[in-house]
């Protein structure tokens, strides 16, 4: 199941309690005051792991709580803390303050985390209220609350290279054959109900993720067609390979379907129209492809591939192109 977005309530520990005590041994009739102080209570963080892939391993666990600290004891004795709590979530993961509406921090890196939520203090015990006129303080010092904070964690997966373009140009198909993905594939539009992410490798010394993003439509940077849901993913892409089916179900035309989807991203976001992109044309094996991939080019002043995930016709010159684009991308410091 793959989840990008979830809403948790954080509760931090609260501090423990100081204790009020006095020293009580055989011919020490006043041993003074001592009281130990409250442990701190634990805090919770939002940690980043590598491993996974959506936030789904939080569905369903909504009230995230730290330990308390526990109360200071006599014979100044600091109570324990309590023990910090980890939210762990996969890497892209945008945290937001429900109650206020601003972005706390995005979380990129593995192992990157973020304290949502600070543990209370403990209290201090009476040892620390002694004074030269008050020699036996009778009170001690209560531990204070731990925060609660409502956060939402939204989900922007992570890719080297995005495969775009219209519902069924065969985006999920291309996945499956160049990396171990297993996406869901079927002869009708929509099948992919969300981002599916798979690893390249190429030879010993590169490799590079690649993510199937769900099929973009008319409308879609209004949130048509679950629009907002899909475009997302395509921010953190440093690399566009745009598919673009020859002979489309709906009889559309293919040029006008590029166009159509250059236009939706753009108008979500205009800092991607300078996003580099490799123009592919897909199912090379129809009688329709070879004119299609010649009008494309003519039309976009630039090369178009011909490739078929089916038959594996042009796909080693497309891997090599992503790794030639993502070197020279690398080397330029555009992402």
């Amino acid at each position: 199941m793959f989840v990008d977005r979830v809403e948790i309530l954080c509760q931090a520990g609260d501090g423990g309690n100081g204790c009020m005590s006095f020293r009580r041994e055989a011919h020490v009739p006043r041993g003074g005051p001592d009281g130990g102080d409250g442990g701190d209570g634990g805090s919770i963080y939002i940690k980043v792991d590598s491993n996974l892939g959506s936030l789904s391993n939080i569905v369903g666990h909504r009230h995230w709580k730290a330990a308390k600290g526990r109360q200071g004891e006599g014979k100044l004795k600091t109570g324990r803390s309590g023990e910090d709590a980890y939210v762990l979530v996969a890497p892209g993961t945008l945290v937001k303050d429900l109650e206020h509406g601003f972005v706390i921090k995005e979380l990129l890196k593995d192992g990157e985390s973020l304290l949502i939520a600070k543990g209370g203090r403990g209290g201090r015990g009476n040892k620390h209220f002694a004074t030269s006129t008050d020699r036996a303080p009778k009170h001690a010092e209560e531990g204070s609350p731990g925060e609660i904070r409502e956060v939402m964690l939204e989900l922007k997966v992570i890719a080297d290279v995005g495969l775009i373009g219209k519902p069924n140009a065969g985006k999920s198909t291309l996945l499956s054959r160049l990396s171990r993905a297993n996406p869901e594939i079927a002869a009708y539009p929509f099948t992919t109900k969300y981002p599916n992410l798979g690893m390249v490798r190429v030879g010993y010394d590169h490799e590079f993720v690649i993510a199937d993003i769900p099929g973009l439509i008319e409308g879609a940077h209004e949130g048509v067609g679950l629009g907002h849901e899909f475009l997302k993913h395509v921010q953190r892409t440093r690399l566009f390979v745009h598919l673009v089916e020859p002979t489309p179900m709906d009889q559309t035309d293919p040029i006008e379907n590029y166009h159509q989807i250059r236009k939706e991203i753009c108008l979500y976001d205009e800092t991607l129209e300078a996003r580099r992109e490799i123009v592919v044309v897909t199912k090379c094996e129809l009688p329709d492809a070879q004119a299609c991939a010649e009008l494309l080019s003519e039309d976009l002043g630039r090369e178009v591939l011909l490739i078929s995930a089916v038959t594996g016709q042009g796909l080693p010159e497309l891997v090599r192109l992503i790794v030639a684009e993502l070197d020279e991308i690398d080397g330029k410091g555009m992402f």
